[in-house]
């Protein structure tokens, strides 16, 4: 089982992106969606899943986050769009498998 997560939010597709990381990826973005935490992601309305990966722990999701936060925007969306092409929000699909596993 997954203890990590790195994420990045959208609004839009190929809008202002968001990185972050958790150890629970549903119950963040949840928080992203609902705009239960005041922030970035509240003023730019970032509430889209655009790409996440799993990592083993909180410890090495915190490193990947830092290093992709460094990237450029253009290797960012690059990033996305290998894994999501047509920008679908992902969060239907985590929300969903939520109880599997």
């Amino acid at each position: 089982m997954y203890r990590g997560w790195v994420y990045i939010l959208t609004n839009r597709p190929r809008g202002v992106l968001y990185t972050g990381m958790t150890a629970n990826l549903v119950k963040r973005v949840w928080e992203h969606r609902t705009k239960a935490v005041p922030g970035f992601t509240r003023k730019y309305n970032c509430i889209q899943l655009a790409w996440f990966e799993p990592l083993d722990d909180v410890t090495a999701a915190a490193a990947r986050e830092k290093r992709i936060k460094g990237w450029r925007r253009a290797w960012k969306i690059e990033l996305i769009e290998n894994f999501n092409p047509g920008w679908k929000d992902l969060w239907f699909e985590i929300s969903r498998n939520a109880g599997a596993g």
